[in-house]
């Protein structure tokens, strides 16, 4: 393993907390997780998004960051490995699709200015699915706010991600997820884990699971 930092991504419902925990376990990596429960616009978000848009992408990107910084700042000897299930750049994209142009552009200034003082990421794993496959997961863990999400909006982020991704050419390992069952199919962790050993260049580099 030559990665220090890996961040795994992907839409709602796609499995980014599932995985980063096994593979945190398995590497005895040091975890982070997004601590999005906190939000207390979220639910208000989900009903009325034109009013809680801007509050609800400022919480996230003061929270993402406090945490980051934090963590990311602590050495430790004995978990030389950092796993997280969100990109600090999530911040960004998430709000590119919520914010109508003046806010957003409002919301880039903010961004720029802290974004620079954060380590990026030695390997993006970016899950994959389509959205049918996203709504089936978000009804299965059944959180009230989610169960509205309309199809449009899980589609929208997944464009925006995957069009950042190619466009900034980030070494990204992109993973077909649309079968994925990481907690129920060792076949499919372990595909994950033998795909980490190996070095990749800049760029995409596609990888499908059994």
């Amino acid at each position: 393993m030559n990665y220090n930092f890996i961040t795994i991504e992907g839409n709602i419902g796609a499995g980014k907390t599932t995985l980063s925990n096994l593979l945190s376990k398995h590497y005895n990596a040091r975890l982070i997780l997004e601590e999005f429960a906190d939000n207390p616009f979220l639910p208000k978000f989900y009903a009325n998004p034109q009013q809680f848009a801007f509050p609800l992408e400022l919480f996230f990107m003061a929270e993402r960051f406090k945490q980051l910084k934090e963590l990311l700042q602590q050495q430790d000897m004995f978990q030389q490995l950092t796993i997280s299930d969100y990109l600090f750049t999530k911040c960004l994209l998430f709000a590119k699709v919520t914010l109508p142009d003046d806010e957003f552009r409002l919301y880039q200034r903010l961004f720029d200015i802290i974004h620079q003082q954060l380590v990026e990421p030695d390997l993006l794993i970016y899950l994959h699915a389509p959205v049918s496959r996203l709504q089936a997961n978000i009804k299965k863990r059944n959180r009230s706010y989610e169960q509205s999400i309309p199809d449009d909006y899980l589609f929208n982020i997944q464009e925006t991600y995957t069009h950042y991704i190619k466009q900034h050419n980030i070494k990204t390992l992109f993973v077909d997820a649309s079968n994925a069952d990481f907690l129920g199919n060792e076949k499919h962790l372990q595909t994950i884990i033998d795909a980490l050993d190996k070095d990749y260049g800049e760029g995409q580099h596609y990888l499908s699971l059994p």
